[in-house]
């Protein structure tokens, strides 16, 4: 599922692209990508038609453009959800789900020379498994309705590390999960979880409760790290399902420590990375550098 820094790559291209666009037309291919809609598609889509794109933004997982009556037309990208940008006229993908038609904003020139002609720009969302969607989010310009319980992201300015600290601390849940509570702190997924632990020195299952304050800031400073570099190498793809506005794929999974590691040498100590099920999914870690914790003892929290 893409993750934090996959979900920025595509938010700050639409940026590049779409703001100050019109949405002329919106034609929707299939309808359970709007199924969140109560509006249903044909709602869905005349809720946009002639709309202005202000803005993208984003929250941990979600994006959405901020339009210019307060509504926002806001998006998940699921397991294998693309946002794609086109010239009108190009092959559809075969999984493509929802056209958007945009009058390209025409470009700032000097008083007196003419304005160049500009050509109109499709957004496609593309979706194989069909398990992200979009949805017009009433007055969600600044931040939609539908996702006000997600917490900031460690790369927000205003994300809180004492309040993370703090809540974190009173948890004794393991720190892995507490990693991917997108109540407590929004964005970080399976992959980068696995990363910022293994920097850290932290087995995923120690209890937050266990840990002291130093040891949780620096988890977030190696968390704020990997995401930092993922960004820089345009995120992380397994596959052809997670690409960029331009079906670009990332590259950082070429710099990756321990998450699909498993039987391969540790960086730091030579050890075999190993793999264990977590949640319905994977933990890669190294069993020396990531010693797990000691059981609690009886009476004892």
């Amino acid at each position: 599922m893409p993750e934090l820094p996959e979900v920025e790559v595509v938010r700050a291209g639409l940026e590049r692209h779409v703001v100050g666009a019109s949405i002329e037309a919106v034609e929707v291919l299939h309808p359970r990508p709007v199924r969140r809609d109560h509006r249903g598609p044909t709602g869905f889509a005349a809720a946009l038609v002639g709309q202005r794109i202000e803005a993208v933004r984003r929250r941990g997982k979600y994006f959405w453009l901020a339009l210019a009556n307060g509504d926002a037309l806001l998006g998940h990208l699921g397991m294998s959800g693309q946002m794609l940008l086109h010239e009108p006229g190009a092959l559809d993908e075969r999984h493509l789900r929802v056209r958007f038609t945009l009058a390209a904003p025409a470009p700032l020139v000097e008083e007196g020379t003419p304005a160049p002609v500009t050509r109109p720009l499709e957004m496609r969302f593309v979706d194989q498994r069909m398990f992200g969607g979009l949805v017009v989010s009433a007055g969600g310009a600044e931040l939609p309705a539908e996702i006000v319980h997600i917490a900031r992201d460690p790369i927000d300015p205003e994300f809180d590390d004492d309040e993370f600290v703090r809540r974190a601390r009173r948890r004794t849940s393991a720190v892995k999960r507490l990693l991917l509570d997108q109540g407590l702190i929004s964005g970080v997924g399976n992959i980068y979880a696995d990363e910022a632990l293994w920097r850290a020195r932290l087995n995923g299952e120690r209890p937050g409760d266990r840990l002291t304050g130093p040891v949780l800031r620096e988890l977030l400073g190696h968390v704020r790290d990997v995401m930092g570099q993922a960004l820089a190498q345009g995120g992380t793809s397994f596959d052809a399902l997670y690409v960029n506005v331009n079906g670009e794929s990332g590259y950082f999974d070429r710099s990756l420590d321990a998450y699909g590691q498993e039987g391969e040498p540790c960086g730091r100590c030579g050890t075999a990375i190993r793999r264990v099920a977590f949640m319905n999914r994977s933990s890669f870690f190294c069993p020396t550098c990531q010693r797990p914790p000691r059981a609690r003892r009886a009476g004892r929290r």
